[in-house]
């Protein structure tokens, strides 16, 4: 089945700079100096980048990252305590929501 999500899209990616090089540089720079060595630890920013990853639900991203969480050492338990923890953050964000919609619908019903 075809869709429109083709894995080899992802070593493809630095030539979205095609038409806009001074841009794409500016990204590419700023992008290679967040995961760059520094507070946190390559293998910390790995595990970030593939809980967020997830968050956004981008598939490119989540191949990356789960690449990279492997090459830093990562092991599949740590990885799916990452995905939980995005899992979670998410949830309660929706639900902290619900705290709007109630204030709303009180509001609304008096």
């Amino acid at each position: 089945m075809k869709t429109y999500y083709d894995p080899d899209d992802l070593g493809l990616f630095e030539t979205i700079g095609k038409d806009a090089p001074e841009l794409a540089r500016k990204f590419f720079d700023y992008y290679g100096a967040v995961f760059a060595e520094g507070a946190l630890s390559a293998r910390e920013k790995a595990l970030i980048a593939l809980a967020v990853a997830h968050s956004v639900q981008c598939p490119y991203c989540i191949d990356a990252y789960t690449r990279a969480s492997l090459e830093q050492g990562c092991d599949l338990e740590e990885m799916t305590e990452a995905l939980h923890v995005a899992g979670a953050i998410r949830g309660g964000a929706s639900l902290v929501h619900g705290v709007q919609m109630r204030k709303i619908a009180e509001k609304l019903s008096l």
